[in-house]
């Protein structure tokens, strides 16, 4: 019991403060905030969501970021600034250029990766690294099968359907709800 005691016990000073307290300094010091929160790097920018994608996000999964990105409130508030229709046909048109411009990139990464691959391949091949080789030729496998897939949508893009057009339908149907709100501020406005 005597241990116990001695944990429990407090050593006072003469002002009631344990010797524990009176060897800690008064100020303690200033945590940064970068240690506990995470910031995010990129700024959001609303002319393009590849800009808000990790470095580490390449191939297919930059595509997927693309469209999965919704672009109604881009839409939005392009309607406020500039409500005329020409104004949405220039947009549409700059958001097909930004996906052919994504396709593009992520076709010359996979280019790239499978000449890669290759290399790895002949090179394990010549050292008689069975399992290395084998590992290495299911990589390339699926990047092919990831390439016909780039392929499919930009081929339906092409042609205005698939899942690329719902870039587009988010993009129009922002475009009009804002064009809704100016009539309705408008028309909220006038006293009859």
């Amino acid at each position: 019991m005597g241990l116990f005691s001695f944990f429990n016990r407090k050593n006072n000073n003469g002002n009631g403060m344990t010797t524990a307290e009176t060897t800690l300094p008064k100020i303690l010091p200033e945590i940064p905030e970068q240690l506990f929160i995470e910031k995010s790097n990129a700024a959001p920018d609303n002319n393009s969501s590849v800009k808000e994608t990790p470095a580490n996000e390449n191939g297919i999964h930059l595509l997927f970021q693309f469209l999965e990105k919704n672009h109604e409130a881009k839409g939005y508030d392009d309607a406020l600034v500039n409500p005329d229709t020409v104004h949405l046909e220039q947009n549409i048109e700059a958001l097909k250029n930004d996906l052919e411009r994504t396709i593009k990139k992520i076709k010359i990464f996979y280019q790239d990766f499978i000449r890669e691959i290759d290399f790895h391949i002949n090179s394990r091949s010549r050292s008689g690294m069975v399992d290395t080789v084998e590992e290495l030729a299911v990589k390339k496998e699926t990047a092919g099968s990831h390439i016909a897939q780039i392929l499919e949508i930009e081929n339906a893009a092409k042609e205005n359907k698939g899942v690329a057009q719902g870039v587009i339908i988010s993009y129009t149907r922002g475009f009009r709800n804002g064009l809704a709100a100016i009539s309705h501020h408008s028309i909220m406005k006038k006293n009859f």
